[in-house]
């Protein structure tokens, strides 16, 4: 086995690597506007009822129309996931991570497709795309690896007369539900991750994105993967969501979204309904509030690079990104000059010319709700540069800075999901981590500092599940950093690490007297 490393990423600077993303995005819009049916049992199943996904870059081109499932649909997902668990379940946990290495070469030889899709159907520029295609190849090989690693269970005490042994079982019937911002990488990995510990799924993508989705479903069937084992079932929360959230035969959930939806499948799913016999499992990763901490002995340079680069990469749509910056008032206003020039020299605008740093934001839901953070950070706080959006042909906002915030302020405190980050003053640093932590989230932090005690500090008392010291807040890799949140961030499940497989599977202890 090839030792595990992550995928390296595209290097633009290369003329025919910039050609052959070029290709890859005509070959994209070649295909435009094809119906996309559901996927179920492997049959194909199309529907008189479909969402028509678009390029948020211009709203006028559509990707394609997606087939939505109702609870019939969804009834009979369950069936098959239930019936192909039957056998799925007893596969050698070998073959089961073979079909992933496959998945990933797969996607690895067709990488500027899924990245130029990315581009088109997430509205996410060219170095955004590679990451996200990048990711979901990682997911692939470490999930496949890692499944190696826990077949055969872990190592227990015997005693004279008795073998005693510890091994995993998988679950049951996953329902993943995938988020529209890493919509091949997150996708990927919470669907391979209950497939290969011998799970089966219920796979419902996000409606903005579900012709990504559909594209990694035909890799799995060229890996090999049997029929039934994943079922693709797009479709509104209102139809199918809660049905199978809240369904009986259901006993994994696997969700990244919103704090609000995020809480609701958890008070549904903790519910038991007629029939149930096991609680059932969920899995949430739910955003995040991520502060920036620049201490009065920070690198002011290394300070800059990373909030405007945690901030405002893909449009700041990122759970981790930067929204919040906590600066000792020493250095708050030359740091905030610095950033203010720096924002300014990014472009914005379709996502498929490599020149442009941003592209759109997903759709017009999120650019209302950030347009009326805009006039909130303006009664709140200092508008510093930005504040603007260009809705002619897509759903463009301009990189935003707010500056003089209270810390508990709303922009400061509420998830905008938005190219908005707010600045607040700190006496010291003691009160910067407190101002850090004064927040419902948890789930990325960055400090900036050349005092050694002071990171220790960090160490020690910012409370977030991924804590980054001399560099932005984003960009977690897979095996490298596992990535999960503490507090109302989620159930810090810790995604791309060595505990996230477990959580997909049962242990079992078996004892045997000899």
């Amino acid at each position: 086995m090839i030792p595990y490393k992550h995928e390296p990423f595209t290097d633009f600077t290369q003329q025919s690597n910039v050609d052959a993303y070029q290709q890859a995005i005509e070959k994209v819009e070649s295909e435009l506007g094809k119906t996309y049916p559901l996927i179920i049992n492997g049959e194909r199943i199309y529907t008189d009822d479909t969402t028509r996904s678009y390029n948020p870059s211009d709203r006028e081109e559509t990707i394609g129309y997606v087939s939505k499932a109702t609870q019939e649909h969804a009834q009979q997902a369950v069936e098959a996931a239930k019936e192909a668990f039957k056998t799925w379940r007893n596969v050698d946990p070998e073959v089961r991570a073979n079909i992933l290495f496959r998945a990933a070469a797969i996607t690895r030889r067709r990488k500027h497709e899924f990245s130029a899709l990315l581009t088109k159907e997430g509205g996410k520029p060219w170095k955004e795309a590679d990451a996200d295609t990048a990711e979901a190849i990682d997911f692939m090989e470490y999930y496949g690896r890692e499944m190696l690693r826990l077949k055969d269970g872990k190592k227990v005490e015997s005693r004279p007369g008795e073998y005693n042994q510890y091994d995993y079982l998988p679950i049951g019937v996953s329902v993943v539900i995938s988020p529209w911002n890493f919509a091949y990488a997150i996708m990927a990995g919470t669907t391979v991750a209950p497939v290969v510990t011998g799970n089966t799924v219920l796979l419902k993508p996000s409606s903005n994105t579900p012709v990504i989705s559909y594209k990694f479903m035909e890799v799995l069937e060229e890996a090999g993967l049997p029929k039934g084992v994943v079922n693709w079932i797009p479709g509104s929360s209102a139809d199918i969501g809660n049905y199978l959230v809240e369904h009986k035969d259901v006993g994994l959930i696997s969700f990244t979204g919103s704090k609000r939806v995020g809480t609701d499948i958890m008070q549904r799913a903790s519910k038991i309904q007629e029939g149930q016999n096991h609680m059932k499992r969920v899995i949430a990763e739910m955003g995040g509030k991520d502060t920036i901490v620049v201490d009065d002995e920070a690198n002011l340079d290394t300070a800059t690079d990373a909030i405007v680069t945690s901030a405002f990469g893909f449009s700041g749509q990122k759970c981790s990104a930067c929204s919040r910056v906590i600066a000792v008032e020493s250095v708050y206003d030359e740091l905030l000059d610095r950033v203010k020039a720096a924002t300014e020299q990014l472009t914005v605008g379709n996502a498929a010319d490599y020149n442009n740093y941003m592209g759109p934001v997903i759709d017009e839901k999120s650019l209302n709700k950030i347009k009326d953070y805009l006039e909130i950070g303006e009664e709140e706080g200092r508008l510093v540069t930005g504040g603007k959006v260009d809705e002619s042909t897509g759903n463009f906002v301009y990189p935003t800075i707010f500056g003089d915030l209270a810390h508990d302020s709303r922009v400061m405190q509420e998830e905008i999901f938005g190219p908005v980050v707010g600045f607040s003053k700190a006496k010291d640093f003691d009160q910067a981590i407190e101002y850090a932590n004064d927040t419902e989230y948890g789930l990325t932090g960055a400090v900036i500092s050349n005092n050694r005690m002071k990171l220790e500090q960090a160490r020690r008392d910012f409370l977030v599940g991924n804590l980054y010291f001399n560099r932005g807040c984003t960009g977690a890799v897979v095996g490298y950093q596992p990535f999960g949140g503490f507090k109302m961030s989620g159930t810090d499940s810790k995604a791309g690490g060595p505990d996230y497989l477990v959580l997909h599977m049962q242990g079992r202890t078996v004892s045997e007297h000899l």
